[in-house]
Formats: C-alpha cells, structure tokens, sequence
C-alpha cells in the first residue's frame, strides 16, 4: 500500500498464530504495552487490539481453536489471554521424536516458508511442521473440546451449569480446564462468541434491538455495554465505520469467513477515529 493501515480487530473464539515473512506489525491493546513483532500469537482476548504496518505486511495467519492452541503450543491458555507475544517465547513442541528430525524455531520456519516458490509449496510445509507439533504436543480434554463445541453451536448461550452439566464434571473443574486449555473461562468465552454472533447479525443489517433479543443479552443496553467494553465502540458506531468511506471494504479484510471481525481505521489524527476505551 502507499500508505500505513491500521484496523481494529474484535475480539474472536480463536487464537491467532502470524507467520511474518517481513516487516513487523504494531499491535496495541488497552493496558498493555505495544508490541512491535514480524510474527505473533495471540490466545484468546476479551478486549480489542488495533494492529498497524507501514504499508507492507507479508507472511501466513493460521487462526486455531483454542484447545488446538493449547496443545500445539504446550502453555496454559490463561497465561495468554489478552497478550500478543513472540511465538518463539512459548514452549511448542518445535520437533517430534523422529530421527533426524531437528529443533525448528517459529522464526527458521517463517523464513523457510517465505523462501518457497508457491503457495501450494508453503502450505504443504506448514501442514508438515504442524502435524509434527501436534503429534507431540500436550493432548486436550475431549470434555474441554465438546464444552467449547457446545458453546460455538449455540453461540455463548448455554448456562455454565448445563454446560458443566453436559460434560460431567462440576461447575468449578469445568471452570479450572476450560480457562487451562481454552486461556478463558466459559463465562467470559461465551460472552466473545455471543458478541461475535451480534456483530455478525448487525453487519447484515439486522437492528440492534432485535440483535440483542436474538443472541440472549438482556435489552438494547446491554448489547451496546458488551459492545463497547469489547469492540471499544458502540454498535451503531461499528455498522457505520464498516459502511463508511474509512471502513469502505473492511468486510473484505474480516479475519474469519462470514464474520465482522475488523474495522479499516482512520489514519492516525483523524476525528473519525474509532478510540479504544
């Protein structure tokens, strides 16, 4: 691009892993300090990040369930939620137990998979090094992953009692696994996947009230105080800047298919600008 870009990206019911191949990305989270990485992990947050590069960004982004996370990166998932850090921070499991086989840091892989000629080439590596990882990696709850499957199915809004109830175990061991493999606790998970639902109802111009009874918030007010206290916007604010001249083509950008994830930002300065709270 001939110019930087900055977007705001909501949060989603994944974990975020950034190839980089390049030139590094500035992220920007409420109450933490920026990070400045070419290749990044996020676990899974309740709050927004505004991300910005200066005008060139290249590299692969591989979104992955959070359990899935769990296992391939071998770190308790609530030691990262809310956090951007540096891959190679993270004990993954960087080989298998094969012979040969060597120690492959995430940056050594960026490299090699920006050294390839094709896409098909750097997919069918990628594919290898994380089969590798997962054949090593510490194995998820099958309960964890079928709370979570049930909590996506109904978009956050089974109670956490019946949720419990659903996998057998009490409300506080659901609680305690769930926030190890999933870095959040059902609770708040379910408010990520209920807002997500929302703001997908609401980019396909479905109205803020009947948006709020849908997806099980109390009224309209509750709808916009999740909104705001996770998207750093209102509800009417997001519809307008991914409609608007500034968010003009933001769905195009949305990191999950079929979802609004992200918002195209102002350049810095601008009045229009959509401020994180």
């Amino acid at each position: 691009m001939d110019r930087p870009r900055r977007r705001l990206e909501a949060p989603i019911g994944a974990a975020t892993l950034l190839l980089g191949f390049d030139q590094p990305v500035r992220i920007s989270r409420a109450g933490r300090p920026t990070d400045t990485l070419v290749s990044v992990y996020c676990g899974p947050t309740t709050t927004p990040a505004v991300g910005e590069h200066g005008g060139r960004l290249s590299g692969i982004e591989v979104l992955l369930t959070p359990w899935a996370a769990f296992t391939l990166f071998g770190t308790p998932q609530y030691e990262l939620a809310d956090r951007t850090v540096d891959p190679d921070q993270l004990p993954h499991a960087l080989a298998s137990r094969r012979a040969g086989d060597r120690r492959r840091s995430v940056r050594e892989l960026s490299a090699a998979l920006a050294s390839l000629p094709t896409w098909e080439d750097r997919f069918g590596l990628l594919d290898d090094v994380l089969a590798r990882w997962w054949e090593v990696g510490t194995p998820s709850s099958a309960r964890v992953v079928r709370a979570w499957s049930e909590l996506v199915r109904t978009g956050g809004a089974m109670p956490v009692r019946q949720l419990a109830d659903e996998v057998g175990w009490s409300v506080r061991h659901l609680e305690n696994r769930f926030r190890e493999q999933i870095g959040l606790g059902p609770k708040a998970a379910a408010r990520v996947l209920r807002l997500q639902r929302a703001r997908r109802l609401l980019a396909a111009g479905r109205g803020q009230a009947e948006t709020a009874a849908v997806c099980g918030f109390y009224d309209q007010a509750h709808l916009s105080g999740e909104f705001k206290a996770m998207t750093g916007c209102t509800p009417r604010e997001f519809v307008v800047a991914r409609q608007g001249p500034v968010g003009a083509g933001a769905p195009a950008g949305d990191r999950m298919s079929g979802e609004a994830t992200s918002l195209v930002l102002a350049p810095r300065g601008r009045a229009q600008d959509v401020l994180l709270t």
